[in-house]
């Protein structure tokens, strides 16, 4: 590895201005949102093109030293870190929307274009982009695609893998390639299933082909609050066992719903312990139709304030204290883990009650906020970090809560990633043969290392090489694909 080598070059491929080196400079960069891992990086550089992504990608491969792409910065899970010695790749200025055909109902973007300026872009031609992240006013597609990120309205729409059609990539050795395209028929392997989520270690996406929705054509929005979170999880459960497929099914506690009241005032209703926000969209006729019978299940459900947004002012209200809750929450607290977890949806209940027992045992308020109708638990554990040990007191909770997802069958992340935060989890809920071929393809994409280094896996999967627990008989299916090969 030759760091200054790499520094000498780039100084030629960057302006003074796009080339940072000063602690000052670098400084907004040690950090993503998860704030408890710092690491300051040797230079950052902040291309405009996609020519300058490769030329950068080429020379980090050249010297042999680590480079990290970010966004904005949201990553919850450490995913934007530094890499020590390494270098970030800024990409907020590769923010083009380079096509936009409404007649196919597709749009090309570079990576630093923000989540919610596509549909931005797309309203014109009643058209949107569906995944929507509590952070979608400042995330990045680029990141969207690194993590898989979902939002309110997975839960009818589904994650970002679900409305990425092809995937324009520089590999971590520079080469550019072009995963899919523009058809929603897929031939061959997807590699662009592959692409998705894979939190950078496969490279740097410069451009992203996004599938576009119809806007629906009507929304009903309600607000059920509750005496009790574990009333409001049940709700959950009944709504989906009548058949209905909300756009958006989310709970807030009675912690987040006080966070909410102080920053962005939406009106919750007083005293409750838990709202539940469901949203019912599409035709007139399906919403009314739908409507009736949210109606019968609610008035069931227990809850003792039901309010319905009587227009699209008062419905960007009831979303306005949703999707202000992470930040909010600062409020309440000087310092907050935001946990993200997945257990199955007829367990939400249970799953609770449990962590509410787990944060009286360690003494720490957990505000929940979740995207109920998939199971996608969201604890944001409250601690502040100027007491001794109470920063490992909250991680040792955030801990205990995955182990709590994976017992209960579900997983140790919905949206977030496994990063730096959660990747010596990763062994709790996969085999070893299952963590040895995940390597093993990390490795055959990336035999140095060098995108997005000491990510997802645990510390101890440090060196590249086939692990001895594989055994595959015959040639391996992504072997086969090309993905992989075995010397």
């Amino acid at each position: 590895m030759n760091v200054d080598a790499l520094t000498d070059a780039l100084t030629g491929l960057y302006p003074a201005e796009r080339l940072l080196r000063q602690p000052g400079e670098l400084a907004p960069y040690e950090s993503d949102a998860l704030t408890a891992f710092r690491v300051r990086p040797v230079a950052v550089v902040i291309p405009e093109t996609q020519s300058e992504v490769i030329a950068t990608v080429r020379l980090c491969h050249q010297h042999e030293v680590p480079f990290v792409a970010r966004g904005s910065g949201t990553s919850l899970s450490g995913g934007s870190l530094p890499v020590k010695d390494g270098i970030v790749i800024a990409l907020n200025r590769l923010n083009r929307i380079v096509k936009l055909d409404p007649r196919e109902r597709i749009a090309v973007v570079e990576p630093g274009v923000i989540n919610l300026d596509i549909s931005k872009a797309a309203a014109p031609y009643d058209l949107h982009y569906a995944p929507d992240p509590s952070s979608q006013q400042i995330c990045t597609i680029g990141g969207n695609v690194a993590f898989n990120s979902g939002g309110a309205h997975c839960l009818k729409y589904g994650m970002t893998s679900n409305h990425i059609l092809g995937i324009k990539a520089v590999l971590p050795d520079g080469e550019v390639v072009q995963l899919g395209g523009e058809s929603t028929e897929g031939v061959g392997p997807d590699l662009v299933g592959l692409f998705v989520g894979s939190e950078g270690l496969f490279g740097i996406a410069l451009e992203v082909t996004v599938r576009l929705l119809p806007r629906p054509q009507q929304y009903h929005t309600l607000l059920a609050a509750y005496q009790t979170l574990e009333a409001a999880g049940e709700a959950v459960t009944h709504v989906v066992a009548s058949g209905l497929l909300p756009g958006a099914l989310e709970i807030m506690d009675r912690l987040a719903i006080q966070a909410a009241e102080a920053a962005v005032h939406p009106n919750y209703p007083n005293g409750a312990e838990a709202v539940l926000i469901v949203e019912l969209e599409g035709e007139p006729e399906q919403v009314a139709e739908e409507t009736k019978r949210l109606e019968q299940v609610i008035a069931a459900s227990g809850a003792y304030d039901v309010r319905v947004a009587q227009d699209a002012a008062d419905r960007q209200r009831i979303w306005k204290g949703r999707k202000s809750a992470f930040s909010a929450v600062g409020r309440l607290s000087p310092d907050y883990i935001v946990q993200d977890g997945v257990v199955p949806r007829s367990r939400l209940g249970e799953a609770l009650a449990e962590i509410r027992r787990l944060g009286e045992h360690y003494g720490i308020r957990v505000a929940n906020v979740f995207h109920a109708g998939d199971g996608n638990l969201h604890p944001l554990i409250l601690y502040d970090g100027r007491e001794a040990g109470a920063l490992e007191r909250a991680e040792k909770l955030a801990g205990e809560i995955l182990q709590l997802c994976i017992r209960f069958g579900g997983s140790i992340t919905g949206e977030h990633g496994v990063a730096m935060e959660k990747r010596d989890y990763l062994p709790h809920m996969y085999s070893q043969i299952d963590m040895d071929v995940m390597w093993q393809l990390r490795c055959s994409m990336d035999p140095g290392q060098i995108a997005n280094r000491g990510k997802m896996f645990p510390s101890s999967m440090h060196s590249c090489g086939m692990p001895p627990a594989l055994h595959f008989t015959g040639p391996h299916p992504l072997e086969r694909a090309g993905v992989i090969s075995r010397e």
